[in-house]
């Protein structure tokens, strides 16, 4: 599985590359071997983890070891992944603070992955600590908290989000989500509109707001949207969630 969000901790071009270490006696180009092994790790894990033990071992570092770590979230072993991670950031020492909480950050999604809540929104504290106007970060705290049902912190966080960064529709998506599990649906309706005047074929937006037409009685209007975000992400979990939606809105109670 991909990571949810990747970070490339070392400045290189991406570019499709053998995750094969050299040859003994030729030198190791260590960001080319970085941008192998991380594109490896969306592909196969179980290999990426193995090129990342192996490349570590010939003097690959922070980078391998991050490398391994995100390998580990692709086979599923979130628990084991978070903690490497963690421990990552902190001997990441001579880094600027914005790489450490990016590696911070991916450590609480894997605790997230895990179901522990409440480890999740810690890490991301002591990220935000390190890099307090990441915008993404913010982003995570608020689904972390969220995740725990604390939706007026998630949404203080995300008005943070949003005065850094006014222009981001999913940032008013995840704070309509907030304010409908509140029953704040009219909040709800005014950032979903923002989010769709800003991007109007914006999938999970048009999700959302055929969720809160549905609750409003507004069917029509539901199936309108949902039709529109199914097509527009088709193959996608988004666009999974609309078709299901559909599919219940044509379910007739006999």
């Amino acid at each position: 599985m991909a990571f949810p969000r990747i970070t490339v901790a070392i400045s290189i071009a991406l570019a499709a590359l053998s995750p094969a270490l050299p040859a003994a006696g030729q030198e190791i180009d260590h960001a080319e071997q970085y941008s192998a092994c991380m594109q490896l790790t969306q592909i196969q894990p179980e290999e990426a983890f193995e090129a990342a033990l192996a490349w570590e071992s010939k003097g690959g570092g922070n980078a391998a070891r991050h490398c391994g770590n995100v390998a580990l979230v692709g086979l599923g072993q979130y628990k084991e992944a978070a903690e490497r991670l963690e421990a990552l950031a902190q001997n990441m020492t001579d880094s600027r603070n914005d790489l450490r909480a990016d590696v911070l950050a991916q450590a609480a999604q894997a605790w997230l992955l895990d179901g522990d809540v409440d480890r999740s929104y810690k890490v991301l504290t002591a990220a935000l600590k390190l890099d307090p106007d990441n915008v993404e970060l913010l982003i995570d705290r608020s689904v972390s908290l969220a995740a725990a049902s604390s939706y007026w912190d998630a949404i203080d966080d995300l008005n943070r989000a949003e005065d850094l960064a006014p222009e981001r529709g999913d940032i008013l998506v995840f704070r309509a989500t907030a304010y409908r599990y509140l029953d704040a649906n009219e909040l709800a309706l005014e950032d979903v509109n923002r989010a769709l005047s800003l991007r109007p074929e914006y999938a999970e937006a048009l999700l959302e707001r055929g969720i809160l037409r549905r609750l409003s009685g507004d069917e029509q209007g539901a199936r309108t949207d949902w039709v529109t975000a199914a097509n527009i992400a088709e193959g996608t979990p988004t666009g999974d969630a609309a078709q299901k939606n559909l599919e219940k809105l044509d379910v007739k109670v006999e």
